[in-house]
């Protein structure tokens, strides 16, 4: 039994060591990037923005599929709130959506345009973006003029009411950017604290500060799918480089590539945090509330970024880029990093009850010096994790949501677990039926008039 017991020692020291070790090389990459903000935001403060030029039209593209609850209150805001003059929406629909045609077609307004795809729903949100393209570049004949920019939203998207005078205004200019991307803000579910509540946890740090990091590296920056505006000109190169689709098909994270290729052209993009009458210039919108669903989200973004992503895009670019490709691609893996600390954590809880409770056991050999002040390095630094991502939040959404980050954290490693067995799954499906991918959607919904939709 004291064999036995020796073993299991060794077991758990070795398993404890390589957990720490793997943790603390994340920790310090995620320390970097903290640091990094801290040394170049002082450097990067931007001045207001000039005043937005006249004669900047937008074509705002949205994909829609099965989405009759949500499209017709979203366009009617945006078509109602939108402070910019100048714009039409194009919205992509199917043959085989009825209730979505009804939907669209119940709203009045010259501004919108209706963009039925030949074929029947669902094919890819790709797809359907690139039937949006083809009819904007129809609508361009038609007018005999080219629009100034593409913006791409999502049928559940609350539109802040400055987003287009604030595109315009950065997409003018001798050192205008070929993209423009505004943050993207989740919206507080009381229903769903947890769940919903950790991607508000997420995107606070992504785009108050992460994405922020990348751009002044000079790395590309990743298009989020919505709030953002392309350069007509250079989307149209991309779209020539690809027979008439500027977005790739056979992708399930086309709009993370497109940030990508527009880089690789050389157009650079540029994350705007721009306030109006104190509130930041955001894209706000419901997450998924229910575990289930966040883990089908979760699934898609690890499986187009990190796994299928690394065949599609692989390692372009100079260093700083590189190390932005690497952070993207390294979530699955820390998710199930994070798996294992909870497994080794368990492990040592049994430990120490069996040295309790048998007392030959307690005779055994205590973790090393070394091992024991890496654990307590990497404390420190999840000590440190926390109360950045908490202050962050805090900045966003207040100081409960900013208390209420701590616990999500551990909720978050879970769901990004869970998410990356699913996307392990569809992915190595993928490649043995060699299939293009499905619009893997979830079902969305657009805050009532009681819901606390800003912007």
């Amino acid at each position: 039994m004291v064999e036995l017991i020796a073993a299991w020692h060794v077991l758990l020291h070795e398993a404890l060591l390589l957990v720490a070790i793997i943790i603390a090389i994340n920790g310090l990459d995620d320390l970097a990037v903290d640091l990094a903000w801290l040394w170049l935001r002082p450097r990067h403060q931007s001045a207001p923005p000039p005043p937005a030029p006249k004669g900047c039209n937008f074509a705002i593209l949205i994909p829609a599929w099965d989405e009759a609850a949500v499209i017709g209150p979203m366009l009617r805001r945006l078509l109602a709130t939108q402070a910019w003059p100048d714009f039409i929406v194009l919205v992509g629909l199917y043959p085989n959506d009825p209730a979505g045609l009804a939907a669209v077609a119940a709203i009045a307004d010259p501004r919108l345009r209706l963009a039925i795809n030949p074929r029947p729903g669902p094919t890819t949100k790709a797809d359907c973006l690139n039937q949006l393209w083809q009819h904007l570049c129809a609508e361009e004949a038609r007018q005999g003029r080219r629009f100034a920019a593409v913006v791409l939203h999502d049928a559940e998207d609350v539109v802040h009411p400055q987003e287009l005078a604030v595109m315009a205004a950065h997409l003018a200019g001798p050192d205008a950017p070929a993209m423009v991307q505004l943050p993207v803000r989740p919206l507080i579910d009381a229903g769903s604290p947890l769940v919903a509540g950790h991607y508000i946890d997420e995107f606070a740090q992504s785009h108050g500060k992460d994405l922020l990091v990348r751009q002044w590296l000079g790395a590309a920056l990743p298009s989020a799918g919505v709030g953002v505006a392309f350069d007509r000109v250079l989307l149209g190169q991309v779209a020539a480089a690809q027979g008439g689709r500027p977005f790739a098909d056979n992708s399930l994270t086309e709009d993370y590539e497109l940030g990508l290729k527009l880089h690789a052209l050389g157009g650079r993009g540029r994350l705007v945090r721009h306030h109006h009458d104190g509130q930041l210039v955001a894209t706000a919108e419901h997450f998924p509330a229910s575990l289930g669903s966040a883990i089908r989200q979760k699934a898609r973004w690890a499986h187009g970024i990190s796994l299928a992503g690394w065949d599609r895009v692989g390692w372009r670019g100079g260093l700083a880029n590189r190390w932005m490709l690497w952070r993207d691609r390294k979530g699955p893996a820390m998710a199930l990093v994070s798996l294992a600390a909870y497994a080794v954590a368990g492990m040592i809880a049994l430990d120490g009850l069996v040295r309790h409770l048998w007392p030959p056991a307690a005779a055994l050999p205590p973790l090393s010096h070394g091992l024991v002040a890496l654990l307590w390095w990497n404390f420190a630094l999840l000590c440190w994790r926390l109360l950045v991502r908490a202050l962050f939040t805090c900045r966003e959404e207040g100081p409960v949501e900013g208390l209420l980050a701590t616990p999500r954290a551990a909720v978050g490693n879970i769901i990004n677990a869970l998410a990356t067995f699913r996307a392990l799954r569809l992915y190595i499906a993928a490649l043995r039926a060699g299939t293009a991918p499905v619009w893997d959607k979830t079902v969305h919904r657009f805050p009532s008039t009681s819901d606390p939709a800003r912007g």
